[in-house]
């Protein structure tokens, strides 16, 4: 097991599939227990059943403040609390030329992918401040550091995921609740059906090592930054992009 993840609780949005549930797996086999919040109902029942003993389903929508918080309360009456957030939930968007995205599209993305990670920040940052310790740890991307061409609601919105978790960061520096977030490169998951195959080997041609991260490698990633060991870490951003970006 490893050290301050024993018996944490911890919640991941868009845990059924891909990257949260690859942290949702990585998070149990230390100990901890897990709340898959997700708005796709029917994988969160074969996630569940899938990771097993301390993994639970929980129906919410990051859009909806009010699922939101009936979650954190869920947390509250099922767990006793919360301990760790992982803000994984989003989705790529139109690929198209910022000439030609459609608003409805445009407000979509940023309302899921930016939106979201606010709404979810803004109801469990209570719980964690009033036990003195928490980890968030939000899941940006390196078109948040970088842009990437057609584009612009993904890279807008993931550049201002990295800008809330500086700001919630240095708000919470003088308590226990630790806020940091990742910049990973493209990984091979069901996102990629949103993206057209040019955009993928656009992504695949900025990585100097000439592959996708592994779903496990951003996990492995996520559980230090969930666990009591980062302790002097806050505000920051943690690149795992294969080289793309060195900052």
């Amino acid at each position: 097991m490893s050290d301050g993840m024993q018996g944490k609780r911890a919640a991941i949005t868009g845990g059924a599939q891909g990257i949260g549930y690859a942290i949702a797996a990585k998070l149990l086999s230390q100990g901890a227990q897990v709340a898959l919040w997700d708005r796709d109902e029917v994988l969160l029942a074969e996630a569940v059943a899938s990771l097993g003993e301390g993994a639970r389903g929980v129906a919410v929508d990051v859009t909806d403040p009010d699922t939101i918080a009936a979650a954190v309360d869920e947390a509250k009456r099922t767990a006793g609390g919360l301990d760790i957030l992982v803000n994984n939930a989003g989705i790529a968007g139109a690929a198209v030329p910022v000439r030609d995205y459609p608003l409805d599209e445009w407000r979509r993305v940023i309302d899921i992918d930016l939106n979201g990670v606010f709404y979810c920040c803004r109801a469990v940052v209570p719980v964690m401040a009033a036990q003195d310790y928490g980890r968030i740890v939000n899941i940006a991307s390196i078109a948040g550091k970088e842009g990437n061409p057609n584009a612009s609601a993904y890279s807008a919105a993931k550049a201002g995921v990295i800008a809330l978790t500086k700001s919630l960061g240095k708000e919470l520096a003088d308590t226990g609740v630790r806020v940091n977030c990742i910049t990973p490169a493209a990984a091979k998951t069901r996102i990629f059906d949103q993206i057209t195959e040019e955009h993928i080997d656009y992504m695949l041609s900025k990585i100097p090592m000439g592959r996708f991260v592994k779903v496990e490698e951003i996990a492995e990633l996520v559980a230090w930054l969930s666990s009591e060991a980062c302790a002097f870490s806050t505000g920051a951003v943690f690149d795992i992009s294969g080289g793309r970006a060195t900052y």
